[in-house]
C-alpha cells in the first residue's frame, strides 16, 4: 500500500507538533486528542484517559506495552462483560447490545498506540521483529512513518503467526494459510459437510463462490472434481487462496479469479458459504461473518439459476445463527430459495464444535447452543 493512502495524524511531543501516517484496519479516523504514555503510566490512568476518550502514543519499552494492553484488557472486560440495564427482551435485542458493547470495547483498547518506522520497525525499546509480518499484512514498506493501534499491530503479529503455520485440515490432506484479513478454518464442521455431501454425477466443473482462503475448491479438488473456478473480490482473499491452492499442489486443477459473485457460465456444481450473519462489519476479517442486509446470500441464490447446469446442484453452506437470534427468519430464507427458481433436493445438518457453545457465560450462548450448521442442497425447478 502507498502512504497516500492513509491519512495524517497529529500530535503535540515534547513542545512541537509531530505528523505521521494513520493506519487502521477497521477505519478508525484519525485521533484528535493523543497524549504521550511511557513506562510511568499507571495501568488505571492510562484507562481513564483511553475511556474520556484520549489516545495514548507509547513511547516506553515494548514489553511494557503488552503488559499495559493486558491490564487494560481486563479492566474493559470487567467493564464491558458484566450486564447492565434490563436485560434485553429478544434475541435480537440481546444481538444488537452485544455488538454496541464490543464496539465500545475495541474503540477504548484501540486508543493505545505506537509508533511504526517506514521500514517497519518499532522505534521501542525491546521491540520484536514486525516487518515480515506488517509486509504480509500491509504490503511492501511505503515512504512514511505511522501510528498504529497496539491492539491492531498484535494482530497482525497473531495473524502471521497463524499463517507460518497453518491450519490442518485432514479433507484437504494438507493446512491451509489463512493471510490477515482473511477467514480462518478453524470451524470445521462446514468443512466435514462439504466433505460428506454427495457430488453430481460425472460433475467436471465446479463453483467456489467468495473462496476466501481457498478451502472450499481444495476440497472440492481433493474429491475429484478435474475443474474448479474459485472467486473472491477481495485482494487478500485472491491472494491467500492462491498460495493454499499452490502449496497443495492443486493449481493445475483450481483456477482463482476475481469476480463479484459468480464466474461466466454455467457448472454442474456451485458452492457458497456466504458470511452467516446480516450484519454491518467492523474490520476486514469480519466481513467473512457480516454480510450486510443479507447482500452476499441473496445475490448467490438470486443468480445461482442462470450459473447452474441442468441437473445440477447449488450447495449453500450456512448456519441458523441468524434466525435464532431474530435476524433473519427460516421463512424468509425459504422465500428468497423460491422466488429464485430453485427447489431444496436436500440437507445435510451439524452442530457446531466451537467452544462458545458450550460457554454459559456468553451473552449469545442461548443461540449458540442451539446453533445448526447446514449444507443446503439446491436445484432449479
Amino acid at each position: 500500500m502507498q502512504s497516500t493512502q492513509f491519512p495524517p495524524i497529529r500530535w503535540q511531543e515534547a513542545n512541537q507538533e509531530h505528523v505521521a501516517r494513520w493506519r487502521s484496519e477497521a477505519g478508525i479516523a484519525p485521533h484528535a486528542d493523543i497524549r504521550i504514555a511511557d513506562d510511568r503510566t499507571a495501568a488505571d490512568d492510562a484507562y481513564r484517559l483511553l475511556e474520556a476518550g484520549t489516545a495514548l502514543l507509547w513511547r516506553g519499552d515494548w514489553v511494557n506495552a503488552r503488559h499495559l494492553m493486558q491490564a487494560l484488557t481486563k479492566r474493559a472486560d470487567r467493564r464491558f462483560g458484566a450486564p447492565r440495564g434490563k436485560a434485553p427482551k429478544t434475541p435480537a435485542e440481546a444481538f444488537a447490545r452485544h455488538r454496541e458493547t464490543q464496539g465500545k470495547r475495541a474503540a477504548l483498547l484501540n486508543r493505545l498506540l505506537v509508533p511504526l518506522n517506514a521500514d517497519y520497525t518499532v522505534p521501542l525499546r525491546r521491540a520484536q521483529e514486525v516487518a515480515e509480518a506488517c509486509r504480509a499484512a500491509y504490503g511492501e514498506a511505503g515512504g512514511e512513518d505511522s501510528l498504529v493501534a497496539l491492539r491492531e499491530l498484535l494482530a497482525v503479529i497473531s495473524a502471521h503467526e497463524w499463517r507460518k503455520k497453518g491450519v490442518p485440515v485432514p479433507a484437504v490432506q494438507g493446512r491451509i494459510y489463512p493471510h490477515y484479513g482473511v477467514f480462518s478454518p478453524v470451524r470445521g464442521e462446514y468443512v466435514d459437510l462439504l466433505a460428506s455431501a454427495p457430488i453430481p454425477a460425472g460433475c467436471e466443473r465446479a463453483f467456489d463462490i467468495g473462496t476466501g482462503s481457498g478451502i472450499i475448491a481444495a476440497v472440492l479438488a481433493r474429491r475429484g472434481v478435474p475443474r474448479i473456478v474459485a472467486t473472491d473480490q477481495d485482494e487478500r482473499a485472491l491472494a491467500c487462496a492462491t498460495e493454499n491452492i499452490e502449496k497443495l499442489g492443486l493449481a493445475t486443477n483450481v483456477q482463482i479469479i476475481k469476480a463479484d459473485l459468480f464466474p461466466e457460465g454455467q457448472a454442474p456444481l456451485v458452492v457458497c458459504n456466504p458470511p452467516w450473519l446480516p450484519a454491518q462489519p467492523t474490520s476486514p476479517v469480519e466481513y467473512a461473518v457480516y454480510d450486510p442486509d443479507s447482500r452476499m446470500l441473496r445475490g448467490f441464490l438470486a443468480d445461482l439459476a442462470a450459473h447452474l447446469a441442468d441437473g445440477g446442484e447449488g450447495w449453500l453452506i450456512i448456519s441458523d445463527i441468524a434466525e435464532l437470534l431474530g435476524l433473519r427468519s427460516r421463512e424468509q430464507l425459504l422465500a428468497w430459495i423460491a422466488d429464485a427458481g430453485l427447489q431444496v433436493i436436500g440437507r445435510l445438518d451439524t452442530r457446531p464444535k466451537h467452544p462458545k457453545a458450550q460457554d454459559a457465560s456468553d451473552p449469545l450462548h442461548v443461540a449458540r447452543a442451539a446453533e445448526v450448521t447446514s449444507l443446503w442442497r439446491l436445484g432449479k425447478n
